[in-house]
């Protein structure tokens, strides 16, 4: 048990436990808006951005990686508007770009392939405070944000129709949701790694949906399980000497099982 008293695994709880709020709050609000998939579409893009910052230089590799990421979350909402009854046809196509970009840059690129994997995989292990202040002014930003807006976010997400009719104005509401979302995919990638990162935004929110009677309480329940995920995570990873990002996702899944399986006897016995 001495990795607990490491710095690195402290760095590593402080970085995880401030994703594990913001990632799973976003995850909601994308998931009720049947953007689910988001993640991994602006995820495969980050990657594709890490990879032509590697061939730049090795600092630059996260700053492109954000900025690759908000190109990719403007363009989903452009072609969103362009084919609206088949909204989901925007993330097939930047994902499909991100990743043919990113092998592409890849072939391209000589001798960084174990800096990449930790960008694949997750690193949160060599987080600095750097990365930590990073990581926190995003958090911020994201709360303050979802904190004084999240009336106009719930309207969003269950009625964009109703939301523009009320005098809404959606499309501003919409980029702010795709800049926070790229935020945090950015920041999260490190953490969990972008083959991961959809995982820490949409299952928190399916297990919540599964037990939450209403969107308050949907919130705090994704809060909850998100910190849980990531702290129980951390702590089994470091003691068995796992990668702490897949420990999180499988425990997120198991998370999920469980609560299913009780939501099912609840409702065998109810009836």
């Amino acid at each position: 048990m001495e990795i607990v008293t490491s710095e690195f695994f402290q760095r590593a709880l402080i970085g995880g436990l401030l994703i594990g709020i913001t990632a799973p709050l976003m995850g909601l609000i994308l998931v009720l808006r049947r953007l689910s998939m988001i993640g991994d579409t602006l995820s495969h893009a980050t990657i594709a951005g890490v990879a032509l910052g590697f061939l730049i230089d090795e600092s630059y590799a996260l700053g492109m990686g954000l900025v690759f990421a908000l190109i990719a979350a403007l363009a989903i909402e452009k072609l969103r508007k362009a084919y609206q009854s088949y909204a989901e046809l925007s993330l097939a196509i930047i994902m499909a770009g991100g990743i043919g970009l990113a092998s592409l840059l890849f072939t391209m690129g000589q001798g960084f392939t174990m800096d990449v994997d930790s960008f694949l995989f997750g690193s949160i292990y060599t987080l600095t405070n750097e990365d930590l202040i990073i990581i926190g002014i995003v958090t911020g930003v994201v709360l303050t944000v979802l904190g004084t807006q999240m009336k106009e976010m719930f309207l969003m997400a269950f009625d964009e129709d109703a939301a523009a009719v009320s005098g809404l104005p959606t499309r501003i509401y919409n980029v702010m949701l795709s800049v926070l979302t790229a935020l945090v995919i950015t920041i999260a990638i490190k953490i969990v790694g972008g083959l991961l990162v959809s995982a820490l935004l949409t299952i928190p929110a399916a297990c919540s949906l599964a037990v939450a009677r209403s969107f308050r309480s949907s919130v705090v329940i994704v809060v909850v399980i998100g910190e849980l995920a990531v702290a129980m995570g951390l702590m089994i990873a470091g003691v068995w000497n796992l990668a702490p990002g897949g420990t999180i996702v499988m425990l997120l899944i198991g998370i999920l099982l469980l609560l299913l399986l009780l939501r099912k006897t609840a409702s065998r016995f109810s009836a």
